[in-house]
């Protein structure tokens, strides 16, 4: 389902779009909502009566299906993220589809149609990238990491902490990139390409996916300050573990409210 979202990215790709705006400078292209209808067509053939939180068009509230098989089953979908990348023909966008059971990630996929990468884990089962197994990198020293973060969109009416966050962790690293797609994010760190991320102001469907691949792949997912990483929590914190401690303290020695701002 992945792979062939992807392909209706791919058909648009390259060429000059008219997005529209959901916010100040949150966008929304027709590829979006194509791929959205096109996930959301399958799930309803494939998983009858599953429930489905889709970023455009919201929660979809299962209907329990043939004997109430489907009723604990949850689909978090994604249909492009990265949207501002897509609309101007920057290559770093994808889908992300993650099934929750009973409230536990149970499977996610995240699918990169420009380079034709697809990860996917399931809860025990390890993570993969286009079929072969990955794990996140065996570096421990931030000043030798690359971390990676994103901005959110309120960026222009609360600049901080995320600034001086931003500040802190490049006086620290060896080297920050901020490229527009956490579900791809989370992917690179999970194969190995980052050591470490952290974000605020995300919404389910941006991280469910790639939370579980990171984990499937040894990483560790927390809150900024080290407790239980939960999707309708503020912010994450994600790592290969061995930087995780390292990259909390740089957060935590970050001045102001920073929980109020969150």
């Amino acid at each position: 389902m992945a792979r062939e979202a992807g392909a209706i990215l791919l058909e648009g790709y390259g060429h000059t779009h008219a997005p529209e705006l959901k916010g100040r400078i949150d966008l929304v292209t027709e590829y979006d909502r194509r791929s959205e209808a096109l996930l959301l067509a399958r799930l309803a053939e494939r998983f009858p009566g599953s429930a489905v939180l889709a970023e455009e068009s919201g929660a979809h509230a299962g209907g329990g299906g043939a004997g109430g098989a489907a009723a604990s089953l949850r689909w978090i979908v994604d249909p492009l993220d990265g949207t501002t990348n897509f609309a101007h023909n920057y290559p770093f966008f994808g889908v992300s589809i993650a099934a929750e059971v009973d409230g536990a990630l149970a499977a996610g996929v995240v699918h990169d149609p420009v380079r034709d990468e697809t990860f996917a884990a399931a809860a025990g089962h390890g993570a993969t990238q286009n079929g072969a197994p990955i794990h996140v990198s065996d570096l421990a020293r931030i000043d030798a990491a690359l971390l990676v973060t994103g901005f959110h969109y309120s960026i222009r009416e609360t600049p901080e902490p995320t600034l001086s966050m931003f500040r802190a962790f490049l006086m620290r690293a060896q080297g920050v990139r901020r490229d527009g797609s956490a579900a791809l994010n989370l992917c690179y760190l999970a194969c190995g390409r980052f050591d470490g991320f952290w974000e605020s102001h995300l919404s389910p469907w941006d991280l469910a996916a790639g939370v579980l691949i990171v984990r499937e792949a040894g990483g560790v997912v927390t809150s900024f300050d080290g407790g239980a990483y939960s999707l309708d929590g503020p912010e994450i914190l994600a790592s290969n573990g061995l930087v995780h401690e390292e990259m909390r303290g740089i957060i935590s020695g970050v001045p102001g409210d920073a929980g109020a701002a969150r």
